[in-house]
């Protein structure tokens, strides 16, 4: 006969199942919410108001915009209409620079929509650090 004692040896269990359904609701969390992100690939430098204007680089590339929305490169009127065209010309104009600054000057009464087509045109070609380039108000001092 064997005689035994009366301990009783239970199995110790974890139960990680309310464990795993946390982790899984914070990761698909942080999933979904990441997507949402979205960063700026442009930088603009704001105008400031200033008594004395800034010189501009010399190496700067100048997009000027005129009255009716036509783009030119410094001097160079920009052949045909639209963002392909004007990409086209920048790439011409620069080559393969695109950490050269820009300056974006546009005349008060052009049209916003070119202001932003030539903003977002060089913004798919890579361009990072652009400028507006603004005239001191009449009387202003």
């Amino acid at each position: 006969m064997r005689i035994t004692t009366a301990q009783r040896h239970d199995d110790f269990e974890i139960n990680v199942i309310s464990l795993i359904d946390v982790l899984l609701t914070l990761l698909m969390f942080f999933v979904l919410t990441t997507t949402f992100v979205q960063q700026t690939h442009m930088k603009v430098s704001l105008p400031t108001s200033s008594a004395t204007p800034s010189a501009p680089s010399a190496d700067a590339l100048v997009i000027v915009i005129d009255r009716a929305g036509r783009y030119a490169i410094g001097n160079t009127p920009v052949q045909g209409d639209g963002e392909r065209a004007l990409q086209q010309a920048i790439v011409g104009a620069v080559g393969s620079d695109r950490t050269r600054s820009v300056i974006l000057r546009a005349d008060a009464e052009s049209p916003n929509q070119s202001v932003v087509t030539a903003m977002d045109a060089l913004g798919r070609l890579g361009f990072t650090h652009l400028a507006l380039a603004t005239t001191p108000r009449q009387g202003a001092h």
